[in-house]
């Protein structure tokens, strides 16, 4: 029986060597988002191309969220 050590490396076709990037997420203005603090918004504002912040109005409050955009999806 073959012991495996922890430094080897996977073979270079391996589908298992790299881990899957997440899609990068894009709003735009007037996009409906859900946050899972602040709730349901609307996005009012969005800074640079999408990569950077976005200013969201969630009813009583309006918050500037900054990417990554872990907490907040569109809906």
């Amino acid at each position: 029986m073959t012991k495996f050590s922890a430094g080897r490396r996977p073979l270079p076709t391996s589908p298992f060597k790299a881990r899957a990037e997440a899609p990068r997420k894009h709003f735009a203005v007037g996009d409906r988002v859900t946050h899972d603090r602040y709730g349901l918004g609307r996005v009012i504002g969005v800074e640079g191309d999408g990569e950077g912040a976005v200013l969201v109005d969630f009813g009583s409050l309006r918050a500037r969220i900054t990417h990554p955009y872990t907490a907040m999806f569109k809906l």
